[in-house]
């Protein structure tokens, strides 16, 4: 079986439909048709361009999409925290905060008043002497300032301690015992004296009345200190703290008499009555903190 131009079935050339041959004629129709495959070439270039613009719009349309959909996402996220006031948790809603514990009010007694123990007998019933009160063999006042203590002396003759209208004054108010001391430095001494009452009221009005030109103690001598102040003019003081009266008298132990200008002889007798005050004072602290400690 041959085939010719009129033998078999005629193949139709597709420009778009692969391996599709074009048809050849013999002759003067061989001529291929230009013009026929640039029109083909032309529309198969259209067409690819519009497939890519097209394709390119879809791409921007899904690029696009997906932005608003991650805007719309981040909003929803951040509308939660952007609230209005209104909108936001009240405070039932939020975690309170720990109160403190609570304890039941309590009240700490009084501290005890030192000078409680030293203004009445019944109270005051630690031991007592002239040694207990001013002890050791001197005072050292700073850290150079030295007093030599001389002689003491307990009685319960009040009036022999004494002179002026003071032993009256004591006999009146019913002084139970005297106690004395003296101290020297530089050639000026002076003697401490302690009159003990049964109550604060007495020694208090004891002060009340001395008149410390003419009511005075009488002068200690003895352990190193000579006599002083029996017939010289010397500086006296008195004064009382709970139920204790305390006075001094300070002098030369030359026998001078002192005068307005013996401003260092002041001075000592000065120290030795602050230093009679803060022994009776610490009588009460002692006996005060022992009582707080039962």
């Amino acid at each position: 079986m041959s085939y010719g131009q009129q033998g078999g079935p005629q193949s139709q050339w597709d420009p778009w439909k692969p391996h599709s041959q074009q048809p050849w004629n013999s002759g003067a129709d061989e001529t291929p048709d230009w013009a026929a495959l640039a029109e083909a070439s032309e529309t198969r270039n259209k067409r690819r361009r519009l497939f890519l613009i097209g394709g390119g719009a879809l791409a921007t349309v899904g690029i696009g999409a997906a932005v608003a959909v991650a805007v719309v996402s981040a909003n929803d996220s951040n509308s939660a925290s952007n609230k209005p006031a209104s909108q936001a948790p009240g405070a039932s809603g939020l975690p309170t905060q720990p109160t403190a514990p609570s304890f039941a009010s309590t009240s700490a007694p009084p501290p005890l008043d030192p000078k409680d123990f030293i203004s009445s007998k019944a109270k005051d019933t630690a031991p007592l002497s002239a040694e207990i009160l001013f002890p050791g063999s001197q005072l050292t006042v700073g850290s150079d300032t030295v007093y030599k203590k001389g002689a003491t002396d307990d009685t319960k003759n009040c009036s022999a301690a004494t002179k002026g209208g003071l032993p009256k004054i004591l006999s009146d108010n019913d002084c139970t015992s005297f106690m004395r001391v003296s101290y020297v430095k530089d050639g000026v001494a002076v003697t401490v004296g302690v009159a003990v009452f049964d109550n604060a009221a007495q020694a208090t009005k004891v002060k009340g009345k001395v008149n410390t030109k003419k009511d005075i103690i009488r002068s200690l001598s003895g352990k190193g200190i000579k006599d002083f102040c029996t017939t010289s003019i010397c500086l006296s003081t008195a004064n009382s703290y709970g139920r204790y009266a305390y006075f001094t008298i300070t002098g030369f132990t030359s026998g001078k008499n002192m005068t307005d200008k013996d401003t260092d002889a002041f001075q000592v007798g000065e120290t030795l009555e602050d230093f009679a005050f803060r022994q009776i004072r610490r009588r009460g602290e002692i006996q005060a903190s022992a009582a707080a400690d039962e």
